[in-house]
């Protein structure tokens, strides 16, 4: 038998360090090579991470959320010799810390930070998802006794809740056995707990909630916090907010889903707001760029890569559809169905989420009157699509009910001047008015 250490790899693109972000092994498993036995996150994407070889885990380094660097021991193994008689690695001697920190399974790690603060309270207890609820473990007999009826009490106090309207079993009791205090009777009286919320409530006892969840921001909902944090305080944001009457678009929309081929998925706006956007940077270069802090250069593409925000289970992302300049409406529609669908199965590649030149971000139907999106560094602009709704408006002189839709977008005041920007989104409100001007090359 030998030792084999595995050692972070070397995830490219300039990466020195990555994110542990679960364990799909823990000590004492014995693994195949080329299971997954890790999820890393650079700042780029998240990772799996296959063995290298079948053997038995002897030591993990890194907990959920904690960074290690490129070239540090990841996972040491007991393999067999290989066929020509050589250990795959020398020895690995991780230091006392480590090797107590890689004791645990691994099954444990997501709660540790939590585990820790809640190691006090006696009622703690870990949650599927690595969270750790919590309980006033005070409160607990008085919850029982309210949830079977049962209220430990003086008659006194009794008498005195009657007068008052305190409803007993609304009052969490601090005594033996959760029996109900006169300090508690005093307590509930004060923040006026009465019988008439058990009435409200049509007999049903409203009982106090209590405890706490704690859940470790790590992985991606990490890089996410991280990365608007930096884009809000870095970059100076100049909001505009334009109305759009979709009327005519809404009516192209609807003719060529219902020309469309039986069960073909329908047309939404988004392919045609794209389509246009990319007409639309002809003419504003300077919104499809992207800002290199590091040379302090500002590099206008002629390619438009539009980012398409995308909401997931794991939080947001912005896979990319490239080259959308050169796709027709058909391709588009496809393309973002495709990106996004993989988005949300964890399937998109890192290429698939990264490199695009301008975002487009859309909430659907939840999409409200107005959004203030944040600029996707490192680039210049975003485009909010808001909710199309029918509203009464004033056209030719007379009222009439038309689609309207708000575009809330976002730029970066330092590289793009307000009247650029309200300029570019001015096109962009003209060309979906009349979305036949889309399809129009001068």
């Amino acid at each position: 038998m030998s030792r084999y250490v595995f050692k972070m790899p070397d995830l490219g693109e300039g990466t020195v360090e990555a994110e542990v972000v679960a364990w799909h092994v823990k000590v004492g498993d014995t693994i195949q090579e080329d299971q997954i036995m890790a999820e890393v996150m650079t700042d780029k994407a998240a990772v799996e991470v296959p063995s290298p070889v079948t053997g038995k885990v002897i030591a993990l380094h890194g907990a959920p959320g904690e960074m290690v660097r490129v070239g540090a021991e990841l996972i040491v193994f007991e393999t067999d010799v290989n066929a020509a008689g050589e250990a795959a690695s020398p020895p690995a001697t991780p230091s006392a810390a480590s090797a107590s920190a890689t004791a645990a399974p691994a099954t444990a790690a997501p709660a540790t930070a939590a585990l820790a603060t809640a190691a006090t309270r006696p009622s703690s207890s870990p949650t599927a998802s690595g969270a750790v609820a919590t309980t006033d473990i005070e409160h607990e007999p008085a919850v029982a006794a309210a949830a079977s009826g049962r209220v430990r009490a003086s008659p006194a106090t009794r008498r005195q809740a009657r007068e008052a309207g305190i409803d007993l079993r609304l009052v969490a009791g601090s005594g033996p056995q959760g029996r109900i205090t006169r300090q508690d009777f005093e307590t509930a009286k004060q923040q006026g707990v009465s019988s008439g919320a058990t009435a409200r409530s049509g007999g049903a006892a409203l009982l106090p909630r209590t405890g706490t969840e704690e859940i470790k921001v790590i992985g991606l909902r990490r890089l996410i916090a991280n990365r608007m944090s930096e884009a809000k305080r870095n970059i100076p944001h100049f909001a505009y907010v334009e109305e759009v009457d979709v009327t005519e678009l809404e009516s192209l929309r609807s003719h060529l889903n219902r020309q469309s081929a039986k069960g073909a998925p329908a047309l939404t706006y988004l392919p045609f707001i794209v389509a246009a956007l990319t007409r639309v940077v002809e003419e504003f270069p300077q919104c499809n760029a992207l800002y290199d802090a590091e040379r302090q250069v500002i590099v206008r593409h002629r390619a438009v890569h539009v980012g398409v925000a995308t909401q997931t289970p794991d939080g947001l992302k912005v896979p990319v559809v490239r080259h959308a300049e050169a796709r027709s409406l058909a391709d588009l529609a496809a393309e973002i169905r495709r990106l996004s669908e993989a988005a949300r199965s964890g399937k998109a590649t890192r290429e698939e989420l990264s490199g695009s030149t301008i975002t487009v971000t859309s909430l659907g139907r939840l999409g409200g009157i107005v959004s203030t999106p944040i600029i996707n560094a490192p680039e210049v602009a975003i485009i909010g699509v808001n909710k199309a709704v029918e509203r009464p408006v004033v056209l030719h002189g007379a009222v009439a009910v038309r689609r309207i839709m708000n575009l809330s977008s976002s730029f970066d005041h330092r590289f793009v001047d307000g009247f650029d920007a309200a300029a570019m989104i001015q096109s962009l409100k003209e060309m979906l008015e009349h979305p036949a001007t889309i399809f129009i090359r001068g």
